[in-house]
């Protein structure tokens, strides 16, 4: 009978001492719990949102939160605070790096393509015939061998960093013809084209389908293979920044998004590697 007890005893002080552990274990998940925010381009978003999903899934104590609103607010939200990692589509400018401790990251590139309506039967633009449409110097199709149709501008709004490439690269710094329609985001301007006959947009390659038709520009076809051998020029960097050298997750996270398997998801998703 005393024997009993003493077995007894034991498996009580067994079981007392792994629920223990189960519990310190539970305590100590909790205090490695790590949440970080990540804003800007809306380019970038899609990217950052498969990886920050793929991260989270093999470290179960890591809080990703993404969203977007433009590459504008990527530094301002870094900048002010409010966000440890921001998400631009085009360069920082050296006016956003004042005030500042911007470190900057290039994880890949992307092309932009001029796109219209999938009806449209005009195969490509000069690089000077875009700008003069978007500065109002051409208003119809027919000008440019297309068919007698009014052309709809649609453009991205000033906070996008799609916008400000767009601007500097094709416009040369210039600003477009104020009728025409902006849009937050690469997904409302290849939805307006859509829907739109007359309409010509610009989006991110990744946006590119069926539904949009991508004119050649220089008589060189929008692809990712052209943007990576040189041949289509519209292009530019993604990049992630921080207000300081990046500690923590952020660090981890940007660390993961530059690795192979970051860069293999950011392939996936139609963008240029940046190594």
């Amino acid at each position: 009978m005393k024997s009993k007890n003493i077995r007894v005893i034991a498996l009580t002080a067994v079981i007392v001492t792994v629920f223990a552990v189960l519990c310190a274990g539970c305590v100590s998940t909790n205090e490695s719990h790590q949440t970080i925010s990540v804003a800007g381009s809306t380019t970038v978003l899609p990217v950052a949102q498969a990886v920050a999903e793929v991260y989270m899934e093999e470290h179960r104590n890591a809080d990703i939160q993404v969203s977007g609103g433009g590459s504008g607010v990527g530094v301002t939200s870094v900048k002010s605070g409010t966000a440890d990692i921001g998400m631009l589509s085009r360069e920082v400018k050296d006016s956003e790096k004042t005030n500042g401790n911007i470190h900057e990251y290039v994880i890949g590139r992307d092309g932009i393509a001029v796109v219209g309506h999938s009806s449209n039967v005009v195969n490509g633009l000069t690089l000077q015939q875009i700008k003069d449409i978007y500065q109002g110097k051409i208003t119809n199709w027919k000008e440019v061998g297309g068919e007698d149709l009014e052309i709809v501008l649609i453009g991205r709004d000033s906070s996008s960093g799609t916008r400000e490439f767009f601007t500097e690269f094709v416009l040369d710094k210039e600003d477009a013809a104020n009728t025409m329609q902006e849009f937050n985001s690469n997904g409302a301007v290849a939805q307006a084209v859509a829907q739109t006959k007359g309409a010509i947009g610009y989006v991110s390659l990744e946006y590119v389908d069926s539904t949009l038709k991508a004119f050649e520009v220089d008589g060189v076809k929008a692809t990712v293979e052209n943007v990576l051998n040189g041949k289509y020029t519209i292009n530019r960097p993604l990049l992630m920044i921080t207000n300081a050298e990046p500690t923590g997750l952020a660090k981890e996270f940007l660390d993961f998004i530059l690795s192979d398997k970051g860069q293999k998801i950011l392939s996936d998703k139609g963008f240029i590697p940046a190594q």
